[in-house]
């Protein structure tokens, strides 16, 4: 059998790895009752997920009256301090997400996380889904400094560094995961079954699974 094609597979989180959207749902509105405003749901949440919370927060704020300038700050803090006490309430590996890890590391693959939620944040949700531990490295959206979050290059280009090098393969749910793969130069996959805000074949991605068990069979081709 010959050697499996990567070094490295990447995952983002929120909508990857991981479905947050009760969670940060819940967070949300927290917020937005502070501000007197109506609740979203899930689904009109879903598409404001991706480029941290506090972007979030502004899609939820702008969604139910616009931002409130003298008193987002107070929201964005409440937000946080709600979400991060409840952060694993409702949040799940998505099916089959365990078995592909596993797949992963009998391969000797190292799986890595690069994320636009804050590394404490990250950290926090991985830790209590018991996944923390096998990721090489977790890389949150303030971890490089401003401007350094995806859709830029540089978390994921970070993420092979730390690996230790090696052929790389990102997977990924939004634009900004598929664009930071792409200038980085490494392989990217999205997950259909993500917090997707247009139709898969918009996004540019060199693939497209519908399923974990998709995965490893599909890097195993490359």
């Amino acid at each position: 059998m010959r050697d499996f094609p990567f070094a490295i597979v990447g995952f983002d989180l929120d909508g990857t790895l991981v479905d947050t959207a009760g969670d940060l749902t819940a967070g949300v509105n927290h917020a937005l009752s502070l501000a007197a405003r109506a609740p979203l749901d899930v689904e009109q949440v879903r598409p404001m997920i991706g480029l941290g919370g506090r972007h979030m927060l502004e899609q939820g704020l702008l969604a139910t009256g616009g931002v409130p300038g003298g008193d987002f700050e107070r929201l964005f803090r409440e937000f946080l301090r709600h979400y991060e006490a409840n952060i694993a309430v409702h949040s799940r590996p998505f099916p089959s997400l365990i078995d592909a890890l596993d797949r992963l590391d009998t391969l000797g693959v190292k799986t890595a996380v690069v994320t636009n939620k804050s590394e404490k944040l990250a950290h926090i949700l991985l830790g209590e889904l018991g996944l923390a531990d096998r990721m090489a490295t977790i890389i949150g959206g303030d971890t490089l400094g401003p401007g350094n979050a995806k859709p830029s290059p540089a978390p994921v280009l970070e993420m092979i560094a730390r690996c230790g090098g090696g052929r790389a393969a990102f997977v990924g749910d939004s634009i900004y995961d598929v664009t930071a793969a792409n200038r980085a130069g490494v392989t990217s996959i999205l997950v259909g079954f993500g917090f997707l805000d247009r139709p898969s074949a918009e996004f540019g991605a060199d693939h497209v699974i519908g399923h974990y068990d998709e995965l490893v069979p599909l890097l195993e081709t490359l």
